[in-house]
């Protein structure tokens, strides 16, 4: 899992004005103008690090930000893939220090690699080291013990954040909306007229997907992808079917909708324990509360005419003998 945090980064841009000029060179064109110096022992292969960084296109779109999200990546440091990537970078670095570093897109992808569609010379980072945990002479249970308790402090911390951070959300932005039991957030923006999806129904949603810092991480709105510059011409951008209260989506959802009207917008500010948890998922960080605008498009009922069939899962060790028996019969 360390691994592919880290290798994500080879997949970032930060944009930079196109002269090099305050940069100095490193193996296989690597550029990097370190920003603070704490002097301290530098990174090696195999050490644990805790790093915040900030990623553009040559046009400045972000791509991605640590801080946006609101958590580091933590991994190991790997061994660099070729001269000059991301991984050679960081080995510069100790903990403290906070580096620019560009990187040759063309140089870092081998021959018969797929070139990602990167705009521009350069893949460029910046970047924070937070925390260091050298490896050093530690056996393998020591160091993980070390890293696992730095993890504890750093997840009991935004334990205690969470519920702070969307406070804020709410009071900065004026939001007048309820707080239900389980501690989802919401507030109609536009009532809708109707019934509301029953468990069972299927509900064709438009949505946006947000941090609390407003970062657009995911949405089905055409207008708004391209406003936001995440447009896709490869996606379809119309509303999802998403069955409702059978725990196909994440549980704000599955509440959430239960409680809209046909034609309904809303937005639902929904704490981590009731979408992706301490685990995360992909982009999404553990403990990180996420805001949805949604609208509820219609509302499908299920076919009560329609003939029910058993998952084969559920189906009673009997019934799997029956089921043997008839087509057995039929040869």
């Amino acid at each position: 899992m360390m691994k592919k945090n880290l290798m994500f980064l080879a997949f970032a841009a930060l944009g930079l004005a196109s002269c090099n000029g305050g940069f100095k060179k490193g193996n296989g064109g690597l550029l990097y103008d370190i920003h603070a110096d704490k002097g301290g022992a530098k990174v090696k292969e195999g050490d644990f690090i805790s790093l915040n960084l900030i990623a553009k296109t040559d046009g400045d779109s972000v791509l991605m930000s640590t801080y946006e999200q609101g958590r580091p990546i933590l991994t190991l440091l790997q061994k660099p893939q070729t001269t000059g990537d991301i991984f050679a970078g960081v080995k510069l670095l100790a903990e403290g220090d906070s580096a620019t570093i560009k990187t040759e897109i063309d140089s870092i992808y081998k021959k018969g690699t797929r070139r990602p569609p990167i705009k521009g010379k350069y893949i460029v980072y910046t970047i924070k080291v937070e925390k260091v945990i050298p490896k050093g002479t530690m056996t393998d249970t020591a160091f993980n013990s070390r890293i696992q308790a730095y993890m504890k402090v750093q997840t009991d911390i935004m334990k205690k954040q969470e519920p702070v951070k969307i406070k804020k959300y709410i009071d900065d932005n004026k939001i007048v909306g309820t707080t239900t039991a389980s501690g989802l957030f919401y507030t109609i923006t536009k009532p809708g007229v109707g019934d509301k999806p029953a468990v069972g129904d299927t509900a064709e949603v438009f949505y946006t997907a947000k941090y609390l810092t407003g970062k657009i991480f995911e949405t089905n709105v055409k207008d708004i992808a391209q406003k936001n510059k995440t447009f896709n011409p490869m996606q379809q951008y119309k509303a999802i079917r998403i069955p409702v209260g059978v725990k196909g989506v994440i549980p704000g959802w599955d509440e959430g909708l239960m409680l809209l009207n046909k034609g309904s917008k809303a937005t639902f500010v929904i704490p981590s324990n009731l979408a992706y948890g301490e685990q995360g998922y992909q982009i999404i960080p553990p403990f990180t509360p996420l805001v949805f605008d949604v609208e509820l498009v219609s509302i499908i009922h299920p076919d009560p005419n329609a003939k029910k069939i058993v998952p084969p899962a559920q189906m009673t060790l009997q019934q799997l003998q029956e089921q043997a028996k008839q087509q057995q019969a039929k040869k």
